[in-house]
Order: C-alpha cells, then sequence, then structure tokens
C-alpha cells in the first residue's frame, strides 16, 4: 500500500511544480470541439499533438528531471511498448542521458524505430518476458537506474499536468474519459481534479478484447487475462499491476469498453472529422465517450497517441 499511499498524499503544489519543470518540454495541448455527431458535448484533449506524438513525454521528462543526477549518471533502463520509451528517449537526448529500452516483440516497428532514433538501446523480449520486467522492474542486466512506466511517483505527477490543463480549459467539464493501459494516466488525471477540489466523473476505457481492469473489477481482484492481438497496441496487460490496483479501483469512477471496430471507426471519424491523426489507444477515448450513456453531459476524452503505422491507418482509412 505505499505506493497508494504516497499517491493519494500528492498536493496540488507537486503537481503544478511538475508542470513548472517540464514545461520546456511539451506543449499546452489544445482542448479541441469534436467535430461529428453526438449525444454529448465531446471535446478533444488531443495529447496526440504532443512532441513525438503523445502524452508520454510529459511523465517521460518529469520523470528524468525528479531523479537522482549521481543515479543518472550510470544510465536510464524502462520497459515500455513504445509510447513511453519514446518520451523518455527524447528527454534523455536532451539530457544527455545514456537509455536502454525493453520491448515486447509486439511492439510497433514505428515506435522502436523513433526510440532508437533518439540513441536508445532496445532490447526485444517475448511479451511475457517484457510483462514480467514491468511486474518485477528486473531486467535481467546492469543496465542503469530503472524507470517504470506507470508506477513511479514522478510518472503519475507529470499525467497528473494534463488534469491540470484540462481544468483550466474547460470548467464546466464534468466527465473525463482516459484511455487504461497501465494506470498511470487515469490515475494522475484524476488525482488533478481531486487535488484542485473539481467533482468530475473519471471514466476509464478499454478494448473488450484485452481489459484488465474491467476483469478486475468483476473479481474484486486483479486477474490474469488471455492477450488477443489487434491494432490497439498502447492499452491493455496481462493483468492490473499490484501497485496500481488499490489506487485505480479508489479513482477510476466507471470503465467502459468498447471493440476494436469502435476504435477503428473512431480513428476514422477523428481524422475525417477532426483532421486528427490518432492510434487506437487514443481514438479508444472517442469511442467510448460516444456511448449513449454519456448524452447530455461534458465529456472530454483524451487522445492519448497518434502513433499508429501508417500501413494500418491506411487500412482503416
Amino acid at each position: 500500500m505505499r505506493f497508494y499511499d504516497e499517491m493519494l498524499s500528492l498536493t496540488l503544489s507537486d503537481m503544478q511544480a511538475s508542470a513548472q519543470r517540464i514545461a520546456a518540454d511539451i506543449i499546452a495541448t489544445p482542448l479541441l470541439p469534436f467535430l461529428g455527431e453526438a449525444a454529448a458535448e465531446i471535446r478533444l484533449k488531443a495529447e496526440c499533438l504532443q512532441p513525438l506524438g503523445s502524452f508520454k513525454i510529459r511523465c517521460g521528462a518529469n520523470a528524468l528531471a525528479m531523479a537522482d543526477g549521481q543515479a543518472l549518471q550510470h544510465g536510464v533502463a524502462t520497459a515500455s511498448a513504445g509510447n513511453f520509451a519514446q518520451g523518455l528517449a527524447l528527454a534523455a537526448k536532451r539530457r544527455d542521458i545514456a537509455l536502454v529500452v525493453h520491448v515486447p516483440e509486439s511492439a510497433p516497428t514505428s515506435k522502436v524505430a523513433a526510440i532508437e532514433r533518439f540513441g536508445a538501446r532496445v532490447v526485444r523480449h517475448s511479451f511475457s518476458r517484457w510483462w514480467e520486467i514491468m511486474s518485477t522492474r528486473d531486467t535481467g542486466a546492469d543496465d542503469g537506474l530503472f524507470i517504470h512506466p506507470v508506477c513511479e511517483r514522478s510518472v503519475v505527477l507529470g499525467n497528473s499536468t494534463i488534469g491540470l490543463e484540462l481544468a483550466r480549459q474547460w470548467p464546466d467539464v464534468d466527465t473525463v474519459v482516459v484511455p487504461i493501459g497501465g494506470g498511470g494516466l487515469a490515475s494522475g488525471i484524476a488525482l488533478a481534479f481531486r487535488a484542485l477540489g473539481r467533482k468530475v466523473s473519471i471514466v476509464g476505457c478499454e478494448v473488450d478484447s484485452f481489459a484488465p481492469l474491467s476483469a478486475a473489477l468483476a473479481a474484486g481482484q486483479p486477474v490474469t487475462i488471455e492477450r488477443v492481438a489487434s491494432f490497439v497496441d498502447g492499452i491493455g496487460s496481462l493483468r492490473v499491476l499490484e501497485e496500481m490496483w488499490p489506487l485505480l479501483r479508489t479513482v477510476i469512477d466507471e470503465v467502459v469498453t468498447v471493440s476494436v471496430d469502435d476504435c477503428a471507426a473512431a480513428v476514422r471519424s477523428l481524422a475525417f472529422n477532426n483532421h486528427i491523426v490518432a492510434e487506437g489507444a487514443g481514438a479508444c477515448a472517442l469511442a467510448a465517450a460516444l456511448s449513449p450513456r454519456f448524452n447530455g453531459k461534458n465529456v472530454a476524452a483524451v487522445i492519448s497517441g497518434g502513433n499508429i503505422n501508417r500501413d494500418i491507418l491506411l487500412d482503416l482509412l
């Protein structure tokens, strides 16, 4: 419960300090009206417009900025399917810090190429071995300070800056829909609204073929599920991380699952209506926001990333 208690003790000052710390690394992303048909008032928090096309630059930059300088002399390692590693790689290159990234063999080639372009060394693993690294932080090598892509105070604080921006941009928002990967993004946003004293509904979204948080909520505890591969590669996992489970069931108000086809339709809708390129995980938020359960609500959908393989995007369009 140490991580849980640490997260609930985060203050508004902690979050504001993180926003200042990463100001030179990120942009304050726009909140755009969704231009397609919807029964709710939907606005898009376009994190896909960040440098490298993902919100992960926020938490990657904050993690390095908050790390102990002496520890960083020996380099940094992480486990990431792509977007967090890209954000961390860009931040590490700017700070001249060596980085080793452990990725699953299923990681999209476009994301791996971007990681390597920034000078990071990539080590590939089977998905099960990669998940073991995610769960234990043990890479099996002496490759530097390990920064977890989800269960780190600095990572959650970096993500919280999205909540601070969103609250300022739309005072009347009452529902925020956030893709659930490891849960660090949703937790950071939820904690930001809590720190501000703002009562909004935080809704996690998953793909129904690969939905570990939904399965955990149904079972009352994290359970291992079967992995079903699809083009929606940035969310979902074999099970909810044990460190994250108490926090997620506290700060997430509801979880909505959508189909892979729903995500594909949302990718098309974002491209045709808003001229936004979104990956499957980011489009999942719009797909969930379009659910009839949110009719009449003021819904912010966090479009978390836009790093989609070109061939997949062309097929979907």
